[in-house]
């Protein structure tokens, strides 16, 4: 490694020159230089501590007044992506730390990230970089950019293809990186670097005030009355009454009601139109609708240019009421952001934000309230309605010392909570953010559409000026009907139904699953989830209880009671087991000595005599002789003062549901696998009860990883674990789920969908949940698409009119929309 010394008072080119003479002449120094100028000296050693005192007396003896100072290293962070394998990174991060100009390197897996220090960075990065390559050729390394996440709401954002256009417009923004308009949720985030972030929000609300006036920016939503779908259908209620007026008039009056009509209808349209043609944007529907409706007029179709106004309304209408329905649905389901908590404060507990709660104070929540923040039972018994976070209505009971998290109700007593986390790590916060934040992740479909609705429009837009230069001058139709099929074409050439339906679909689907308790991160996992083929298990905590109970004894009943005596001072899961089987008090006075062997048991001096209990290990170190069990799970083998006399088969419960989930996905001809680090015996009992296809017993971390790397490669992979200790797999593979969320951080933060309770049969319900919404997002692209194209053609050799051709626009987006919701309703599992 290379060290800098700075050696402050050094006055003398010839005693430098001295210096690095003598230095380099130690056994354990290489190319060590002194730069008098700058009076730094430069050498390399893989001895540091042991040559340091040496170098300092030769320098001290030449120059006794010189003042050393070490120079430190500076640090620096990459970031670094195509490592796939810890055992990979590891070994990188080994031989970066080889390296002589690299100081400390520490490479975070999880977090793709390599931490180290070095004098020259770029010297150093080029190395690096080098040592990756190595390893894995098609890894990349790059400097590490620290950014923060922003968000913003779009109060008033009404269009889903106006979305896609700010979300375009935004992420042009030097610095702006990932920003995504969700028009369902009316949210804008973006990552950017906290130094820029209020010039880039200026620049942000300087696009949106160009492109969308009537939106209004905010932190959280606007409270305010939701009059908009009722003084829309008063709008359209007038204007229909007003065109019939015309309709059965002559005349100048027919041609005055008609007008107005159109600008009772029509006038947003044409203001947005105009709005837009001053901002340069000629592709936006509301310009296209207008000259559409314009040209109508001109050519004195009165009755069809209001007729596309008032259907076009009429769409719109039915699209919003659809949407707030849907956000209605999504925000009722995770109603469970309390509003107020009661914190001890000088001896009574006062109402304050959740937010201003520390941990460590003690809040108070009355049956019928929720719990606002996660912490410990210090006083109360209660039962807890858990629905709202696990979609199941059974309740938990609790007790003094029962930790408790947030979200939950109270049904019955008054509970005193102890606070063991700020609210915003607490559960139910993580939950919220990651149902608002679940649209943020795009998948292939939605990605296509963005691109689709780019070029759809302006090829329409250049086939109805092909029309109305082309089908005169071949004579095909008149002038005027030729410009009545290209305004056809214009009306048509909003993808609306395209751009808010796909989006629109996969917020249903989430929302329906969240019902269940089954919560997801993003769209793209719904999209990977319905291409599952391959469901890989952990065993313990996830097909089954993770709760080890007595399920056989082996000859003398009283080895039941020794063991428990011999136990009852242990907390380990295997010793409470036999002391719940055992049911009677253990009188510890009875207990003079206790002797634990690692990995063989206990050895316990009583008023019974000398009781051995542990496994065949202790049984063979005492010469004690015993019957050897063959018997799936743990065995406890007893004796009494050297004499055998049974053994306890100890198991682990399999879950209930466990059998009837692997059964599920059979059906759905999804491979069943099992991972554990159990013995074989114990892993294949499990597996033939339950029907798994395939078992690894035995495994160690990275032993499953490369487990579920080499059932990746026959196709896509979903494993299921705790979320704690199987936080490495749970990121590797395709889909993550995380059983038993309830509380877990782990849980939270690795995995790609979280079930909130243990029910493993849940697992079927979310693939088949993700096929359908699937299902229901592919409808509408080729439906939408479908119909289009026939409107298109029909009207192109002119048997649809141009109110005909928004009558289909607005219906197929209807159709959509409604269509899309479906996803939002729930089935029993």
């Amino acid at each position: 490694m290379i060290y800098k010394w700075q050696l402050n008072g050094l006055d003398c080119a010839h005693c430098a020159g001295v210096i690095e003479q003598k230095v380099n002449k130690l056994e354990l120094v290489d190319n060590c230089s002194v730069e008098f100028l700058s009076k730094i000296m430069t050498f390399e050693t893989n001895e540091y501590d042991k040559v340091k005192d040496d170098i300092e007396k030769i320098i001290l003896k030449r120059e006794p007044d010189i003042k050393i100072e070490v120079i430190k290293a500076s640090d620096y962070k990459l970031s670094f992506d195509g490592v796939d394998c810890a055992h990979c990174a590891s070994v990188i991060e080994n031989n970066i730390n080889k390296l002589n100009n690299v100081n400390n390197c520490r490479i975070d897996f999880l977090n793709k990230t390599c931490s180290f220090s070095a004098y020259d960075f770029n010297d150093a990065f080029k190395s690096i970089e080098e040592v990756f390559k190595a390893k894995e050729p098609d890894s990349s390394v790059w400097e590490y950019r620290e950014v923060k996440s922003y968000k913003l709401i779009f109060n008033n954002l009404d269009c889903a293809d106006c979305a896609a256009k700010l979300e375009d417009a935004i992420n042009k923004i030097d610095g702006v990186e990932n920003c995504r308009v969700d028009f369902m949720s009316l949210t804008c985030e973006y990552a950017c670097n906290p130094y820029n972030h209020i010039k880039i929000d200026r620049q942000i609300k300087e696009i949106v005030n160009k492109l969308e006036p009537e939106v209004i920016i905010s932190d959280k939503p606007l409270e305010k009355e939701d009059t908009e779908v009722r003084d829309m259908i008063i709008r359209i209620i007038a204007g229909t009454l007003i065109l019939l007026m015309g309709l059965f008039t002559s005349g100048y009056l027919s041609l005055f009601f008609h007008l107005v009509s159109y600008v009772i209808l029509g006038y947003d349209v044409i203001k947005k139109a105009i709005t837009n043609i001053l901002n340069g944007n000629l592709f936006d529907e509301n310009f296209l609708m207008a000259l559409a409706t314009i040209m109508a007029l001109i050519l004195k179709e009165y009755h069809e240019a209001v007729a596309v106004m008032l259907f076009y309304q009429v769409g719109e209408t039915f699209q919003v009421a659809a949407v707030k329905n849907s956000r209605k649905s999504i925000s009722d389901l995770m109603n469970i952001r309390p509003d107020v908590a009661r914190v001890l404060q000088n001896g009574e507990f006062i109402e304050v934000d959740p937010g201003d709660v520390n941990i460590g104070d003690i809040i108070e929540v009355k049956p019928g309230e929720k719990i606002a923040l996660d912490g410990i039972i210090i006083e109360g018994v209660s039962s807890l309605d858990t629905s709202s976070l696990t979609g199941e209505s059974l309740y938990r009971d609790v007790n003094v010392n029962d930790e408790v998290i947030s979200g939950c109700v109270n049904i019955s007593g008054l509970l005193k909570i102890r606070v063991t986390k700020s609210f915003s790590d607490s559960a139910v916060s993580k939950i919220l953010d990651m149902v608002e934040n679940a649209n943020s992740k795009k998948t292939e479909k939605e990605k296509f559409i963005t691109k689709f609705a780019k070029v759809y429009t302006p090829i329409i837009v250049v086939l109805a000026l092909i029309i109305v230069i082309v089908l005169p001058l071949f004579k095909i139709c008149t002038l005027n009907e030729a410009i009545m099929r290209s305004c056809s074409f214009l009306v048509m050439s909003c993808p609306c139904a395209l751009v808010i339906s796909i989006p629109l679909g996969f917020f249903s689907g989430i929302g329906g699953l969240s019902k269940k308790g089954i919560l997801v991160k993003g769209s793209n996992t719904i999209e990977a989830l319905s291409k599952v083929e391959h469901v890989v298990m952990d065993k313990t905590g996830t097909l089954t209880t993770g709760k080890f109970y007595v399920a056989k004894i082996i000859g003398d009943d009283e080895c039941v009671k020794l063991a428990a005596y011999a136990e009852a001072n242990s907390n380990h899961p295997i010793a409470l087991s036999i002391v719940d089987y055992y049911g009677q008090s253990v009188d510890k006075n009875k207990i003079e000595d206790v002797l634990e062997i690692a990995g063989h048991g206990l050895v316990v001096k009583s008023s019974f005599g000398t009781i051995y209990a542990g496994n065949a290990k202790l049984m063979d170190k005492y010469q004690i002789s015993y019957d050897h069990i063959d018997e799936a799970g743990t065995l406890v083998y007893v004796a009494l003062d050297g004499k055998y006399l049974g053994t306890i088969v100890i198991q682990d419960k399999i879950k209930d549901d466990s059998k009837q989930a692997i059964s599920a996905l059979k059906k759905m001809n999804v491979k069943t696998y099992m991972l554990t680090g159990d013995s074989k015996k114990v892993a294949d009992d499990v597996a033939s009860k339950l029907g798994i296809d395939k078992v690894y017993a035995q495994c160690l971390p990275d032993d499953k990883a490369n487990v579920v790397k080499e059932i990746s490669n026959n196709g896509t992979v979903c494993f299921v674990g705790d979320g704690i200790n199987d936080a490495l797999v749970l990121t590797l593979s395709d889909v993550g789920i995380a059983m038993g969320g309830l509380g877990s951080d782990a849980a939270i933060e690795a995995s790609d969908v979280v079930i909130m309770d243990d029910m493993v049969s849940k697992i079927s319900y979310a693939i088949a949940k993700a096929k359908k919404t699937m299902f229901i997002v592919n409808e509408n692209i080729y439906g939408a698409i479908g119909v289009k194209v026939i409107v298109l053609l029909l009207g192109l050799f002119g048997y649809i009119n141009m109110w005909l051709a928004i009558f289909a626009d607005v219906g197929v987006m209807v159709l959509a929309v409604l269509n899309a919701t479906r996803a939002l309703f729930v089935k029993n599992l």
